[in-house]
């Protein structure tokens, strides 16, 4: 089957050597126990697979295949796998296995497991032909939507989900979005559905373009200051710079949540202006396959769609690189 590999962690656009990543040809994979393997229809192209491929998130093994929102039917089954049978249509998501055993999975925080595996970082991912995963670990995708727009929930949607759930906004309640890319997009229209006002603050002329488009309270740039003061914010742009700034805009007792994997450092806070008055900052560490299943169910309900731009496969490189230089709004979304 044909592949991306990660041959040497580099700047995307790095040419050396022949570049970060590699299209290869290997076997296809043959699922293990309680695997299936999966036919890539589609996959989306995370801000994650770029750290990943350029070193911020180093591989964790040689030549791993990137790829993490992975929409097919499954082709084969493994040794006592039943869950899913061949043809049904799945996602693959971020979160690839846990252990199962450690204290947080026994008190139902599996995003925290000591010994957690992720796809298309320590296993291979959706920038392929074939992918096999752990059936328990996959989701039954709701039929309302096609693989294109099925793809950038596996990931953006549902740490978007969590993100949201850890800013603690009120019914009703005020909600700041700094950055506006594949994640933060797809949360600004759960956001509004359950009526919250939503001020996204984010550079980028094509992620304000959308914001407006999707009717948010108001849109300003990435270090501007809100209309009004925030009941909880999400620091989905990696930029720890900004944290300061949004912790800034919160009312009393509001939190901001950092979404991402990945973040440059948090500069030193001014405890009275940024900390004081019960202002939290946290950070969201994976999710858990309920926090999945649950957005899943309210991105059908709602009718939640993503802001998609399409990419054959094989030009996977391109649409990292036209990620990291922010050339569109909201996902790039890779087909076979």
């Amino acid at each position: 089957m044909r592949a991306w590999a990660v041959q040497q962690c580099a700047p995307i656009d790095s040419r050396a050597g022949g570049g970060p990543l590699r299209r290869i040809e290997r076997d296809a994979p043959q699922p293990g126990s309680h695997q299936v393997r999966v036919r890539v229809s589609c996959c989306g192209v995370c801000r994650t697979d770029l750290h990943v491929v350029e070193g911020d998130l180093v591989p964790k093994r040689a030549g791993v295949t990137p790829g993490h929102e992975v929409v097919g039917r499954v082709d084969a089954v493994g040794p006592g796998a039943g869950r899913f049978a061949v043809g049904d249509r799945i996602g693959i998501p971020w979160l690839g296995s846990t252990d199962g055993t450690c204290r947080f999975c026994r008190r139902g925080a599996e995003n925290l497991c000591e010994h957690p595996r992720f796809t298309g970082w320590d296993v291979d991912g959706g920038y392929a032909d074939y992918c096999v995963a752990d059936e328990a670990y996959a989701y039954r995708l709701p039929d309302s939507l096609d693989d294109e727009q099925a793809a950038p929930l596996l990931c953006a949607g549902i740490i978007g989900y969590r993100s949201l759930r850890a800013a603690a906004v009120p019914p009703g309640g005020r909600l700041g979005i700094y950055g506006f890319g594949g994640s933060a997009h797809l949360t600004a229209q759960l956001a509004l559905h359950e009526g919250m006002r939503v001020h996204v603050l984010t550079r980028g002329e094509h992620n304000q373009r959308l914001a407006t488009r999707l009717g948010v309270d108001s849109v300003g740039g990435a270090a501007d200051a809100p209309p009004e003061p925030l009941d909880g914010a999400i620091l989905f742009a990696p930029a720890g710079e900004l944290a300061p700034v949004a912790l800034r805009a919160l009312d009393r007792g509001g939190t901001l949540a950092v979404a991402g994997i990945w973040c440059s450092d948090v500069p030193a806070l001014n405890y009275a202006d940024e900390l004081f008055q019960e202002r939290r900052l946290r950070s969201v560490t994976a999710n858990t396959r309920t926090d999945g299943e649950e957005f899943l169910a309210l991105a059908e309900r709602f009718g939640i769609r993503a802001t998609t731009t399409a990419y054959p496969m094989t030009e996977a490189p391109r649409a990292l690189s036209d990620l990291a230089h922010g050339r569109f709004g909201g996902a790039a979304v890779l087909h076979n």
